[in-house]
């Protein structure tokens, strides 16, 4: 089957987003929604459905497939039944992936569906990257392990590297630097990831709007011990209250350059640790990698924030990073080079597109299904 027009539902924490992409991937129909709360609001969604015109298949952003999924799969009620098993691993995320999941297949029942995951791109990550010097018995019982997020924006962002620098993925080493509300970095080489910054959970690793990233799991410890705050105290406020809100009182970048710019000292300490933390992070994912070819911004603040890239490569030229001041500040858009010329790692911006990956996966898994 090839499929002419694909639905991708992305169902995030504060919308349902919609989007109908045609062979060229150029988006044909869209429709943003609140999150469906439930049967209540799959009159909403069959509505915008319908509103979207014929659709040949659907493909989900599912955020965790813990290692039960390495890939995407075709949706049926018993892969259904296995990502919900996986809510606990994604609190946050799960129920509404699933609650929109069950609200479109209401609405076009007999349209294939396909899950593609976060997860996925990461599975097959070393196990010196992905496990945690915990005890053999918690790691086999609970599958504890770094898992990684991002992988459907870290793989597109992978494929069109090579096609901007016109070099074969396999010959490249990437560092992916998805900066957005969630911000995460990932090294690939040759194509497949070997180390990303998100670990167990998407707490874990950078700095981000409203997420602590890192944080040692003692200070956790000496809260839960000795302050007596609760678990439910403590996962809220790590993943709602910290971060760049934590730190400098607004969770939005733009207004914390602003700050920082003007020499507010909460602004500033802000930025400093947020770039910090993304610099270290990088020499980091270099390391992994044994040397670097490119760097690749992409997320909403890595696509829309010159003074971002700019100031992370700042302190990373011993890498071989330099940015280009001209050519970071043009406001062309599209995909482009921002390097300054000759330096020995190419950079590039390049906009998340999640919803290509995920119908790129979508033709893949019905393709294969055809020939068998």
């Amino acid at each position: 089957m090839n499929p002419e027009r694909i639905l991708v539902v992305n169902a995030g924490s504060s919308s349902l987003k919609l989007r109908v992409l045609d062979r060229a991937d150029a988006v044909v129909g869209s429709a943003d929604l609140p999150p469906p709360r439930g049967e209540e609001d799959a009159g909403a969604v069959a509505e915008a459905v319908a509103g979207l015109g014929r659709v040949d298949a659907v493909g989900h952003r599912i955020v965790h497939g813990g290692m039960s999924f390495l890939g995407p799969v075709r949706l049926d009620s018993r892969v259904r039944t296995r990502i919900a098993a996986l809510t606990s691993l994604a609190p946050l995320h799960q129920p509404k992936a699933l609650t929109a999941l069950d609200a479109v297949t209401a609405a076009l029942p007999t349209t294939p569906a396909v899950a593609s995951f976060d997860t996925a791109f990461h599975a097959a990550m070393p196990e010196s990257a992905s496990t945690y010097a915990l005890p053999a018995q918690w790691r086999q019982r609970w599958d504890l392990r770094r898992y990684g997020f991002h992988g459907l924006s870290h793989a597109y962002a992978t494929q069109r590297a090579g096609e901007v620098l016109g070099v074969p993925v396999a010959d490249l080493r990437l560092v992916i630097c998805h900066l957005g509300a969630g911000a995460s970095l990932a090294a690939v080489l040759g194509g497949r990831s070997v180390d990303t910054t998100m670990g167990f959970t998407p707490l874990e690793g950078l700095v981000m709007a409203t997420r602590s990233g890192s944080v040692d799991p003692g200070l956790v410890l000496w809260l839960a011990d000795r302050v007596g705050m609760p678990p439910a105290e403590l996962a809220a406020t790590l993943e709602h209250r910290s971060g760049l809100l934590g730190l400098a009182g607004t969770a939005d970048m733009r207004e914390v350059l602003a700050g920082a710019d003007a020499g507010e000292p909460r602004m500033r300490l802000a930025l400093d640790v947020y770039l910090h933390r993304l610099r270290s992070s990088i020499a980091a994912m270099t390391a992994s990698l044994g040397g670097l070819d490119a760097i690749v911004f992409t997320g909403g603040v890595g696509e829309r924030s010159p003074a971002i890239r700019a100031r992370a490569s700042e302190g990373l030229g011993f890498l071989g990073i330099a940015i280009d001041s001209e050519r970071n500040a043009a406001d062309g858009g599209g995909d482009r080079e921002i390097g300054a010329p000759g330096a020995a790692v190419r950079a590039l911006v390049i906009a998340s597109r999640e919803d290509v990956q995920i119908a790129a996966e979508v033709r893949t898994v019905l393709a294969d299904e055809a020939d068998r």
